[in-house]
């Protein structure tokens, strides 16, 4: 296995990681940051398999509506897919259900901010999320793209519905040549107009179809985003 991230290169974030904790995975997001680990090693109830992606739920402390977390094995190469996710003209492509994209912030440290607009059904208002990503160490040789609402970064706008609460993180791990353990954990609590039955219905669609669409994009040959080059101040990949 490539060793991403070598003694010299590691993150300056990197701290030790965190003894297991079964709690629910909202509960492990701390005041400086998510604690990665413990999410992923959370208590998680297995609910499906489909075509190669496997599904789970958890209980949020305070929320009606679970998180999930959807794992799968991408036929990729780490900077294809750094590439793939740095590349948010084409999120249309594979977010499930994504109608507007738009980056409000960046930075040097790869710290985004994001606005995304979900779609709907008749007659509820599309979703509207404002989300600050943020880049985590998730083990060894595994990096996380952390995801955290942020709904008054920018006013509000009547024609949408603000989402509040939004956590999620996305997990890369090499697991060979050219292949990626991808991990997609959220939490998204669309509003009260939606009811939570409704919402923890329809929450393993998000997953599966958005992993399944990006594993498609990652394996197409003739998709070949530009490699961020700021990426190789943070991030070694040898």
């Amino acid at each position: 296995m490539r060793n991403l991230f070598p003694p010299d290169c590691y993150f300056s974030l990197l701290t030790q990681a965190v003894p297991y904790n079964s709690r629910s995975f909202l509960s492990h997001l701390t005041a400086s940051g998510m604690d990665v680990h413990s999410i992923l090693n959370g208590k998680w109830d297995f609910r499906v398999e489909h075509r190669g992606i496997s599904i789970y739920s958890s209980k949020v402390e305070g929320s009606d509506v679970l998180g999930f977390k959807g794992v799968a094995e991408i036929p990729a190469g780490f900077r294809k897919l750094i590439s793939l996710f740095h590349d948010t003209s084409s999120y249309g492509r594979w977010v499930h259900h994504l109608t507007e994209m738009e980056v409000l912030e960046r930075n040097d440290s790869l710290e985004y901010v994001v606005r995304q607009v979900i779609d709907t059904p008749w007659p509820l208002q599309k979703r509207e999320m404002i989300v600050r990503t943020g880049l985590e160490p998730a083990g060894e040789n595994a990096v996380a793209v952390t995801m955290t609402g942020v709904p008054e970064f920018i006013p509000l706008n009547p024609a949408y519905s603000r989402v509040k609460e939004v956590q999620g993180l996305w997990v890369f791990a090499p697991s060979g040549p050219d292949a990626i353990h991808l991990t997609f954990v959220m939490h998204v609590d669309p509003g009260p107009d939606v009811p939570s039955a409704v919402s923890n219905q329809a929450m393993f669609e998000v997953p599966f179809y958005s992993m399944d669409n990006l594993r498609k994009l990652a394996g197409d040959r003739s998709y070949n985003p530009p490699y961020p080059e700021e990426v190789d101040r943070h991030l070694c990949i040898i």
